[in-house]
């Protein structure tokens, strides 16, 4: 089935609250993306984000960022007023999120909205059930999160010994005196999933699938370490012995250093693989379709010495290959999953990747160099793969093709037979909805024609990633229809049993 989406991430949809929310303009969001004929909306990781602002370095891998949760349903549930959230400075820049305002406004108002609601809340069935539901993580992570705020916000292997090794004296004692606190972090957590849970179920309604993002790693200073060091390459001081990245490629001369903590697969596959199987478990619950992050890295991970400033001096390591996603499909069956293996590939990633029978990501960008020999051109794509234009690490197309090299242009206008480089985003946008592939997935800043100054994020950098925000008259009518369109022409609306509905 041929299928099209969309790439659009929570925080960049418009929001009068400094970041995009789970509230009405992602409902809006959503009747845009049906009125374009769209069947895919992809998103980046939900999880609470911490220093650099990196969706893909988070305090949790299950917990969700409680900047999503939507500020007028809690008023409208009663639990603040307008007043309240319009007396908060959440930035200027409509167009930009401003990480720290949003965190000095943001945090206050939940913590108003738990002070008159909470008792109320968790006596209600389905506050019960969520608790019992995400226990496996719920509990370490409300813990984690209280004890550091209660050390000024420092990394867990900071604190007090005790504690930092969970001694159970230690857990006993500061669960009884941050009680409320931990309470605090399970009313956010509830609320996000709440919303998110209502959110998708409206998508899946309409017949448009969630494309969530799950990053292979998760970060050091997390609850996933301090809760699981068993599952990682720990010294017995509790520091990694080497961290992930990636070597130097076309990203990063240097290569990038990411610092995550890395698997003790041995561990893993002694115990089934059995904390992967509940991670995934927990993802198919918040989307249809998972696309893997760095997927190569269960063929082979670049494992770098901890302390390394670069990524350079790092070695190739063996992960644990198909046997993790054989085990995958005895317990949760056959899901749907997009295998992100771009960088550097050998041949036995490519032969993972075929024998696993995910579809594969192919990027336009990557395509148009004078040589004309490159795989991610459309004309050498299969049936069984994802095209973009190109992904949240790459500049929008307009800013891709505003620095392309003299030869890399001509080629590129000559490939796409258009010669009025104005119009080469949409012949870009036109050649990835034509391919064969079975998916099609365009970010939304290449629709609007965005240049770099939407771009979401540059790897190895730190301070301007992902601020980019949607300006809230973006979604026009007139765009809708130029989507559905194109969409339909190269027979990619979907209709009931996956026929073409009428236009």
């Amino acid at each position: 089935m041929r299928q099209q989406g969309i790439l659009m991430p929570i925080a960049s949809i418009p929001s009068a609250y400094g970041i995009g929310t789970f509230g009405k303009e992602s409902y809006r969001f959503v009747d845009f993306l049906e009125k374009a004929g769209q069947t895919l909306w992809q998103i980046l990781p939900l999880g609470p984000t911490s220093y650099g602002d990196s969706p893909y370095q988070t305090f949790s891998t299950f917990a969700g960022n409680p900047y999503f949760i939507d500020l007028e349903m809690l008023v409208a549930d009663g639990l603040l007023t307008q007043k309240e959230c319009d007396s908060c400075n959440f930035g200027e820049d409509v167009l930009s999120i401003d990480y720290e305002k949003l965190y000095y406004a943001r945090f206050p108002l939940l913590r108003k909205a738990f002070e008159r609601g909470y008792e109320t809340i968790s006596q209600t069935e389905s506050y019960g059930e969520f608790k019992q539901k995400n226990a496996d993580w719920l509990e370490d992570y409300a813990l984690y999160m209280a004890v550091k705020d209660s050390f000024g916000g420092v990394c867990y292997i900071e604190w007090p010994e005790d504690i930092r090794r969970r001694k159970k004296a230690a857990m006993n004692r500061y669960r009884k005196q941050l009680q409320t606190e931990i309470d605090f972090y399970f009313f956010q957590q509830y609320l996000f999933f709440t919303q998110w849970k209502a959110l998708k179920q409206y998508a899946n309604e309409r017949s448009i699938e969630i494309v969530g993002d799950i990053p292979i790693y998760v970060a050091f200073d997390s609850a996933d370490t301090w809760a699981n060091p068993k599952l990682f390459q720990m010294d017995r001081q509790g520091y990694p012995t080497a961290v992930a990245g990636c070597p130097p490629d076309y990203f990063s001369e240097t290569g990038q250093l990411w610092g995550n903590p890395l698997y003790d697969w041995n561990y893993h596959r002694e115990t089934g693989y059995a904390w992967w199987m509940q991670r995934f478990a927990h993802c198919y619950e918040l989307y249809d379709v998972v696309r893997i992050d760095h997927f190569r890295g269960f063929d082979e991970y670049w494992a770098v010495p901890y302390g390394e400033s670069t990524a350079v001096n790092g070695e190739w390591l063996k992960g644990p290959g198909y046997e993790l996603f054989s085990t995958l499909k005895k317990t949760l069956g056959k899901k749907r999953i997009i295998a992100e293996d771009l960088g550097f590939m050998t041949n036995s990633v490519r032969k993972l990747v075929k024998r696993t029978g995910f579809p594969n990501m192919k990027i336009l960008q990557f395509g148009f160099d004078s040589e004309g020999e490159s795989e991610y051109l459309p004309h050498k794509y299969d049936h069984n793969c994802v095209v973009y234009t190109g992904t949240h690490d790459n500049d929008t197309t307009v800013g891709f093709i505003r620095q392309m090299r003299g030869k890399d242009l001509k080629f590129a206008r000559k490939y796409l037979h258009c010669k009025n480089d104005k119009k080469l985003c949409r012949e870009m946008i036109r050649a990835g909805i034509a391919s064969v592939a079975d998916l099609c997935i365009i970010p939304m800043q290449d629709w609007l024609e965005l240049d770099n100054k939407a771009r979401i994020n540059i790897p190895s950098t730190l301070g301007e990633n992902w601020k980019w925000r949607m300006a809230s008259e973006a979604l026009t009518e007139e765009l809708a229809k130029k989507i559905y369109k194109m969409t339909k022409l190269y027979g990619r609306v979907q209709g009931e049993g996956g026929q073409e509905r009428n236009a």
